[in-house]
């Protein structure tokens, strides 16, 4: 689960907003006991992703509070990993949104991403995972391809957190992945 700083909904539970502020993150779904109602009138407005790939590439980090651990490895990538929350949360910003709600997307060599980035091929999402691309569905990942050589595409995940990648942060995926991968 995540969320975008505020609440993104109206009374009614329509969204009138992509986002409120910068600090967008992910967090568990249970976390001592709290319980709370989707879409409350004046609160938060959560946001549900397949998995934690799925997060980064919408430009979310680890939730420093109940997914502390998390947040700790993601920081040690960070390129400054004295940075603050907030600094970590402004950079990513600037990389994930241009104005108030396009996604800001580049253009790079396939070849040179990591595990856990999320790439446009042909018009669809695909999770990179080793020598693979995955096909990303709302309910998981569906088909396996062999990742193309000498191919540019678009990058779906902000660069910010790709280089994370890069620097041994391995995203967790769902479980429909790891199925792929095995041949299943």
């Amino acid at each position: 689960m995540g969320n975008r700083g505020g609440a993104l909904h109206n009374d009614r539970r329509e969204i009138v907003r992509p986002f409120k502020n910068q600090r967008w993150i992910t967090c568990v779904l249970e976390f001592r006991g709290r319980h709370r109602s989707v879409m409350s009138p004046g609160r938060y407005t959560e946001l549900f992703f397949l998995d934690e790939a799925v997060a980064f590439a919408a430009g979310h980090r680890p939730c420093a509070e109940c997914r502390r651990e998390r947040f700790n490895a993601f920081k040690r990538a960070w390129k400054q990993p004295d940075a603050s929350a907030s600094e970590i949360d402004a950079e990513l910003h600037e990389s994930r949104v241009e104005g108030r709600a396009r996604k800001r997307t580049y253009e790079t060599a396939m070849n040179s991403l990591p595990n856990g980035t999320f790439a446009e091929v042909g018009g669809s999402a695909f999770l990179v995972w080793d020598d693979s691309i995955l096909l990303w569905t709302p309910v998981g990942y569906r088909a396996k391809q062999p990742r193309p050589a000498h191919l540019t595409v678009t990058v779906l995940t902000p660069e910010p957190i790709v280089r994370c990648f890069l620097q041994g942060y391995e995203p967790e995926v769902h479980a429909s992945a790891r199925a792929l991968k095995r041949g299943a």
